[in-house]
Parts: C-alpha cells; sequence; structure tokens
C-alpha cells in the first residue's frame, strides 16, 4: 500500500505547486489551450503567487491542501471563499474550489479522490453547504471526476479571451450537506 495523504500546504510547497499547475496543464490542456498560452506558462512567476498565497492568504478560509505520496507533492486543490464576480454573488455557504489538479504520472492512486474529500471536510466547519468549480468546457476528463463525485453543472458558462483565442468554462456545484 502507498503511503499517500493530504496535508495543508506550507509556502514551502510554492515551487512543488507551480511545477504541478505547468506542467500538468502543458500535458493535460493541450488540447483545450491555445498554444501560445502554454508555451508562455512560467514556472517561476507562478512559484512567486502561490509563495505569496501560502505565506498570506487573503482570509482564513483561503487555503490549499497538498497531495502526498510519500514525501512527494503529486497534486494540489486551493480554496476560496466566493465572491461577488460569481453569477450568484458572494455567498458565506459556498465554497469555490480553484483547481484541483493531479501530476498525470501520479494520477490514478486516489490522489484526486483524497483532495477532493479533504477539501470538502476543510469547508464544512465554516457553515458551508455548497462548493463550486469553473473548468473548461472541453476537459472531460474534469467533469468525469468531479461528476464521479456528484458534481453536475448548474447552467453558468464564461468565456475568456485568452489573448490566442477563446476559452469558454462551465461552473459546477455539488452540495456538502451531510445527510
Amino acid at each position: 500500500m502507498a503511503d499517500a495523504s493530504v496535508r495543508p500546504a506550507r509556502p514551502a510547497d510554492a515551487a512543488d505547486i507551480a511545477r504541478i499547475q505547468v506542467e500538468t496543464w502543458r500535458v493535460g490542456y493541450r488540447t483545450i489551450l491555445p498554444e501560445p498560452v502554454l508555451a508562455g506558462l512560467d514556472i517561476e512567476i507562478a512559484q512567486q503567487s502561490w509563495h505569496d498565497a501560502l505565506s498570506t492568504p487573503p482570509t482564513s478560509r483561503h487555503r490549499v491542501l497538498v497531495a502526498l505520496e510519500q514525501d512527494w507533492v503529486v497534486g494540489f486543490v486551493a480554496l476560496a471563499p466566493t465572491d461577488a464576480s460569481e453569477p450568484d454573488g458572494a455567498r458565506a455557504d459556498t465554497v469555490g474550489f480553484g483547481p484541483l489538479l493531479v501530476e498525470p504520472r501520479w494520477g490514478r492512486r486516489g490522489h484526486g479522490s483524497r483532495l477532493l474529500a479533504a477539501a470538502v471536510d476543510t469547508s464544512r466547519p465554516d457553515g458551508v453547504i455548497r462548493a463550486i468549480a469553473w473548468i473548461p468546457e472541453a476537459d472531460a476528463t474534469s467533469r468525469t471526476f468531479f461528476g464521479s463525485a456528484g458534481w453536475a453543472a448548474d447552467g453558468y458558462v464564461r468565456v475568456f479571451d485568452t489573448g490566442a483565442g477563446e476559452l469558454r468554462e462551465v461552473r459546477i456545484h455539488a452540495s456538502l450537506e451531510q445527510g
């Protein structure tokens, strides 16, 4: 049995989180994001952003969790309160999931499911009863993963101009109420 776990991220994890984000997007999103966007991803910039976010989160509800296999950071998920930019506004009972990524070479070992479960467990004490996430419309892997955990599209779509084409995202949601 592999030694696998999830824990809160630390500022020292910023390099691993940045590497996972950039490399996973380059592999997993190569057919979703335009090539100039993928080529423009910079691990050093991402590392600094993650270090800043982990060192001084804007609120106590901004969290990042990392998945570990033995001592290796192999995935992460970011959590944040919703804000006014959401179609239904900021809601204290809702948490937004940012990227939930597991390095492809560590896939199919349960790390994504452990991250998802830990993120839900971490959010419930804040009175959260609903979670949302935005995923690329063309990301069938994420849709399947979240769908298998009971998440579904809620009808909201947004479109980003990447500078090299458009990226359509759909919002998915899940109830966190225990029952």
